[in-house]
């Protein structure tokens, strides 16, 4: 993380907050979405996730069917066993990691099934999606903990009204 706008990331996402909530309320979607991938892409060139990995040590992904089915058979497990032994329900009915940090997260912050991942975790930080501007409250709270995200918004505040 080599840019001075990271400097202080944290803080400055809590502090930016409402900032952020104004700008997604009100920006232009069409903008939005034309300039995220090139954002999504120098974010991801000064931002090692390996550095990171807020995502997998704070929250989890929803596990979908084909999740299930996928990384079970990788780690050739019953889908059932699978279920019971890395898996919950959530409160919205999603199946989701029964521990913090992931299971699948090792001490190095590589992801021991990372070829498998759920497709949230592929997806993740949506920074080059329209979810980013969609849910928008995804978004903000994914500002709190993600730098990439962060730096996107900061960046696009700055470019794009």
């Amino acid at each position: 993380m080599r840019e001075d706008i990271l400097k202080n990331w944290e803080k400055k996402s809590a502090d930016n907050q409402k900032k952020y909530k104004q700008y997604l309320q009100k920006a232009e979607k069409n903008k939005v979405l034309k300039a995220l991938p090139d954002l999504h892409k120098e974010a991801f060139e000064k931002i090692d996730c390996l550095q990171c990995s807020n995502c997998c040590k704070n929250y989890s992904p929803r596990f979908k069917t084909p999740d299930i089915k996928r990384i079970s058979r990788h780690l050739k497990m019953r889908e059932s066993d699978f279920i019971e032994k890395y898996l919950v329900v959530d409160e919205e009915g999603d199946f989701v990691a029964n521990a913090k940090p992931c299971p699948f997260l090792g001490a190095d912050n590589y992801c021991s099934i990372y070829d498998e991942r759920p497709s949230d975790c592929r997806r993740f930080p949506y920074t080059d999606e329209d979810v980013f501007i969609k849910r928008k409250e995804l978004t903000l709270k994914n500002s709190t903990f993600c730098p990439i995200t962060y730096f996107v918004l900061e960046k696009l505040i700055g470019t794009v009204k």
